[in-house]
């Protein structure tokens, strides 16, 4: 049904529950179109001052980036479809992704409704809310 609909998905991950499942969807999405996945982590960008002050933190976000991209290289794994990751810095979350997804020519992007970014936004995250209205190509939202 959906076989050579979509070659290229990307998926936003960030280690929330609701970015798991924004993963399990496109593993699903992957499987009936033979696409290739990338997940990608949008880390913060410190300036230089206050990158020195929390060199530890930002190691601790190098590992828990480490961690998500095994889990879905595994996850994918076992399903048989080829994962890249792609791990960025950057102070608009919103504007990397959707970026990446235009120069890379993703087909779709797959995720989650809420991540573990500011709980200001009830409903949709502010990150996925920025994507839908940003991005020119398709979006699936999973809840």
């Amino acid at each position: 049904m959906l076989q050579n609909r979509f070659k290229k998905i990307l998926v936003p991950l960030d280690g929330s529950l609701n970015s798991i499942r924004g993963l399990n969807e496109a593993i699903s999405l992957a499987r009936q179109s033979g696409a290739i996945m990338t997940g990608v982590y949008v880390m913060p960008n410190f300036s230089p001052k206050v990158a020195r002050i929390l060199k530890s933190y930002r190691m601790g976000l190098i590992k828990n980036a480490q961690k998500i991209m095994l889990h879905a290289r595994t996850s994918t794994g076992r399903h048989g479809i080829v994962f890249n990751e792609k791990v960025a810095v950057s102070g608009d979350v919103v504007k990397t992704i959707v970026g990446f997804a235009k120069s890379r020519k993703f087909d779709i992007i797959v995720m989650g409704s809420r991540g573990e970014g500011s709980p200001r936004a009830e409903y949709l995250g502010s990150v996925a809310n920025g994507v839908l209205h940003e991005s020119k190509i398709p979006v699936l939202i999973v809840k």
